[in-house]
């Protein structure tokens, strides 16, 4: 009894503890490509849920109808054939679930790593950076340049092209979509999209140093309307940025937001390995680093998206 009761004031506990918490980003969508990925979640959470339930259920069935009897000493149980059709059955049924697993994993990747379609306007492409520890935003297309935050519009394509003036860093917005890495050598490209205006929060989900865990930075959708408004802004506001004062924002630590007109593309090029995804490939004829005569050391560049 006392055990029963123990039990239910966890359950109670845990459960008026988790009543206050926040969802999961990952699970709370506001692009395609994080729905996406949210789909694959719970579409593994489920199978895997099945399979538990069946597996406990049998454990129970067993251990009740085979358990101990009052059977005399002398008494001597049946001989059973092994049944190969029992046999086939469960040697079969894990291999059906890895082999659906695989196939959901392996055409959402492939989706989530295309630019997103049904949007009329072409991507419009930001130069994410990171150092230690920011996150540098370039705009070639506005010439604009911000630190540690991003402002983005809806219902068109964001394409960021991911590099490192440091250590390794994971670049990821939960609610838009999944992480992947800046690199010093090399440069990344990561599809996104937000159909939802609103505020969300991004970071660097790999270690990189201790002042990892703060590098964040804040992320804006707004209406096209909106977003045009910002630029215009900026563009009358801001201070220009200069080399020098680049040079400064890279020094290790930690700062604030910041806007400056111009970007750090001119005088601070991205990598020479630059990787654009297949769609650019094909409308655009080679790639730099091939134009260059230089080898693609990425040839496998979905191995950095993590879901």
């Amino acid at each position: 009894m006392k055990i029963k009761w123990a039990m239910l004031s966890l359950v109670f506990i845990f459960a008026t503890v988790l009543t206050g918490c926040e969802p999961l980003k990952v699970l709370d969508p506001k692009g395609p490509q994080a729905r996406t990925t949210a789909d694959v979640i719970m579409i593994s959470i489920w199978t895997m849920a099945i399979v538990v339930v069946v597996v406990i259920a049998l454990y129970v069935l067993i251990i009740r109808k085979y358990r101990a009897s009052k059977q005399s000493d002398e008494y001597e149980p049946p001989h059973i054939e092994g049944s190969l059709k029992l046999e086939i059955l469960w040697t079969s049924i894990p291999i059906l679930i890895v082999a659906f697993l695989s196939f959901v994993t392996v055409k959402s990747t492939y989706e989530v790593e295309a630019i997103p379609k049904g949007y009329k306007e072409e991507p419009l492409v930001i130069y994410a950076s990171s150092s230690n520890w920011k996150w540098h935003f370039s705009y070639p297309e506005e010439d604009i340049e911000t630190l540690n935050y991003l402002f983005i519009p809806t219902d068109r394509p964001i394409q960021f092209k991911l590099y490192s003036y440091g250590p390794i860093s994971s670049f990821w917005i939960p609610q838009l979509g999944g992480q992947k890495y800046a690199m010093a050598d090399m440069v990344n490209t990561l599809n996104l999209a937000a159909d939802v205006p609103g505020e969300y929060t991004g970071r660097n989900a790999n270690f990189s140093g201790e002042g990892f865990a703060q590098q964040t930075f804040s992320v804006k959708a707004l209406s096209p309307e909106e977003y045009d408004e910002w630029v215009n802004e900026v563009k009358a506001t801001a201070n220009p940025l200069t080399e020098e004062k680049f040079k400064e924002l890279l020094e290790p630590g930690h700062l604030g937001q910041s806007t400056f007109t111009g970007t750090h593309l001119g005088f601070s090029p991205p990598p020479a390995g630059h990787h654009p995804s297949t769609k650019e490939t094909d409308s655009e004829g080679d790639s730099p680093a091939e134009e260059k005569g230089e080898e693609n050391p990425d040839e496998n560049n979905m191995s950095n998206m993590n879901h």
